[in-house]
């Protein structure tokens, strides 16, 4: 590891730009390496991440692990998979479930971090807040019609809705997703990581 990268690690580690914003001390969960292959870009950590300090070490992450077909050792290999979410601290509760990301998050962190992983060949979208920075103009009018266009965006994206236990009434409702994207999705990060 380089020391510009051991430095970037250090900032983001220690960020407390949100620290007044919060109802509770910021703590960024994250993992990413320049040897990563794989970028998982999620929303922001909930509240039991934000206990742990690991990334998907909860009912989402299980989901998320089972649709990619990774044995929690490989997932939490930051030389092959990186975890970078849209904002890296827990954003706190709101009416209906967590808050989105911190909008102050991504200008300060997302671009430097990307820009030390050279070779990511593929990127995970994980939600709405993913999508949107991650596509602009190209995702679609709502995240249903991004998911289901996943093919225009292969082999080097695949959006997926959040594995929340919350989105289970959507895939229930959207059959597709588990017949005809887990398993490409799990073709390609085979792929990848043989």
């Amino acid at each position: 590891m380089n020391s510009a990268f051991k430095t970037l690690i250090t900032a983001m580690h220690h960020c407390q730009a949100c620290e007044n914003l919060l109802d509770h001390k910021p703590r960024p969960v994250f993992q990413i390496s320049p040897k990563a292959t794989i970028l998982i870009a999620g929303q922001a950590p909930g509240q039991a991440v934000h206990k742990t300090g690991v990334p998907f070490d909860d009912p989402s992450g299980t989901r998320l692990r089972s649709w990619m077909g990774l044995s929690q050792e490989i997932f939490y290999d930051a030389d092959k998979i990186a975890i970078l979410p849209m904002g890296l601290c827990y954003p706190g509760k709101g009416r209906s479930g967590d808050l989105p990301p911190r909008q102050e998050c991504a200008p300060l962190w997302r671009q430097r971090a990307l820009d030390t992983m050279p070779n990511i060949q593929l990127t995970v979208l994980i939600g709405n807040y993913a999508l949107d920075w991650h596509l602009g103009d190209s995702k679609k009018s709502n995240l249903t019609k991004t998911v289901s266009a996943w093919q225009s965006y292969a082999p080097n994206i695949i959006p997926l809705p959040h594995p929340s236990p919350r989105n289970n009434i959507w895939l229930k409702k959207n059959p597709w997703f588990e017949a005809d994207i887990l398993p490409a999705l799990k073709m390609r990060i085979k792929e990848i990581l043989e």
